[in-house]
């Protein structure tokens, strides 16, 4: 895909998040010392002393688990690679992991925050509502943590972007990955749709906006089979798919259960169908539980999820040095989403620290619009933070884009799906038309009041 023609599906989406918002996991954990924040007033450049904790919300047990060491090395990427070359004010990061999946991620973000004394929390999720009003006092009381996250597609739109509240997310919201599915299966002729989801917050908002979507556009839901997550066995359901023989299913659900459900329907040898899923299938669970044998057998398989530009600086440093220092045998090349879009929200993160001169959210949350937005373009982190020293005003552009946020913290995302190829292997990204995508999602959205959480 050409530069220019993202730039134009950028601008679209980033334009419906705007009118949105105005309508209204190896464990990295190590032990550092920090100071205490300290208050700041205009112009000043103070920070907390000594080493900066930057706390991980990681996922090594529960429905995620799978995926939580590639994870964590997805967070430790950026800041012992690329950040801590040359660290924001001067001072080193340091990556704690807390896993959330046996106590939760009230419980983790807690602990992070009262005991660890971490200054940066990466990824508030699906858990948030239970701890927001917590976290929200928190944040007035201390002026931070600051809250950068890749995980936060289900919190919605119209929270976070600001000083009170600073969460900006990575990859979109998780009501769009829902109905970049239903568009896409609107694309490939699709009339009616079964909807797979697990019982997990994230998959069922994405769930729901697939319904709301295909109800918009006069698809038929022919039935929604909510199930547990980490099943052993979804056969029954693979034989209610097939008797209700959709044109197409939309999933909502982890790696190992996806892989799961598609692998026994295909193994009982009932009618090849259309299978369109979830940006977790990039992991390598999906298909080596699939198993690369069962692509050729259905019409198809793949996963919505967002692009990337190629054809720019930004990706040919992270590209090169993600293929020359990690172990893609394990965790995969940098086309994998969460390695890209972990790296630009960690890059503008830093960036946004050195422009606002503090690690305060009242400093840090309107310097990651400032960073991402206006100014000279730059595409790496040395450049950028080079051009800032200079007091020169900057404008990000990343792996994933431009690094637009909308006032309330949502990144611009390019809609995609990426087909599985017979080998098993995911092939180039289909975009998925973004004046479709632009007009659901204007009529599907949907916004937290006051009182969520």
């Amino acid at each position: 895909m050409s530069k220019s023609t993202i730039r134009v599906v950028l601008a679209v989406l980033l334009a419906l998040a705007l009118v949105a918002a105005a309508c209204g996991d190896d464990d990295g954990e190590a032990t550092t010392t920090s100071g205490a924040q300290t208050t700041t007033t205009a112009g000043s450049t103070t920070a907390p002393a000594g080493v900066i904790k930057v706390g991980e919300l990681a996922y090594y047990t529960g429905e995620f688990g799978a995926y939580g060491a590639s994870l964590t090395n997805d967070v430790r990427f950026p800041i012992e690679e690329v950040i801590n070359s040359d660290p924001p004010l001067g001072q080193t990061w340091q990556l704690i992991s807390e896993d959330i999946g046996t106590v939760g991620e009230a419980q983790a973000a807690r602990k992070l925050v009262e005991e660890d004394g971490v200054i940066i929390l990466v990824s508030q999720a699906h858990g948030y509502r239970n701890y927001r009003a917590w976290m929200n006092d928190w944040v007035a009381e201390h002026d931070g943590p600051l809250g950068p996250s890749v995980h936060g597609g289900s919190i919605p739109g119209n929270i976070g972007g600001t000083a009170a509240e600073p969460i900006f997310r990575a990859q979109g919201l998780d009501e769009g990955l829902g109905t970049y599915g239903v568009l896409y299966a609107e694309a490939l002729g699709a009339q009616s749709i079964v909807i797979f989801a697990t019982e997990v917050e994230g998959f069922q908002l994405a769930a729901n906006a697939a319904e709301m979507a295909a109800d918009y556009i006069g698809m038929e839901v022919l039935a929604r089979i909510n199930v547990p997550a980490l099943g052993d066995s979804y056969l029954t359901e693979a034989q209610a798919i097939a008797d209700l023989a959709p044109d197409a299913v939309v999933i909502q659900a982890g790696s190992l259960e996806s892989g799961t459900l598609i692998r026994q329907y295909a193994e009982a040898g009932l009618e090849p169908e259309v299978w369109i899923g979830e940006s977790g299938w990039v992991q390598p669970e999906f298909i080596e539980t699939l198993t690369p044998a069962v692509v050729p057998t259905q019409e198809f398989i793949g996963f919505a999820s967002i692009g990337y530009n190629d054809d720019n600086p930004a990706w040919e440093f992270f590209s090169n040095l993600w293929n020359t220092t990690q172990d893609t045998a394990t965790f995969g090349t940098a086309e994998d989403i969460y390695h890209f879009s972990t790296y630009d929200l960690m890059i503008v993160t830093a960036l946004a620290v050195e422009q606002g001169g503090s690690y305060l959210a009242s400093d840090w949350a309107p310097a990651m619009f400032e960073v991402t937005e206006g100014g000279t373009v730059c595409y790496t982190y040395a450049e950028c933070l080079g051009l800032i020293r200079a007091g020169t005003d900057i404008d990000y552009e990343g792996v994933t884009g431009p690094g637009d946020f909308t006032p309330g913290g949502v990144n611009a995302i390019t809609p995609v799906v990426y087909p599985f190829l017979a080998d098993g292997t995911a092939g180039d990204f289909i975009v998925v038309d973004p004046i479709r995508v632009l007009e659901v999602l204007d009529a599907i959205k949907t916004e937290a009041g006051e009182d969520w959480g």
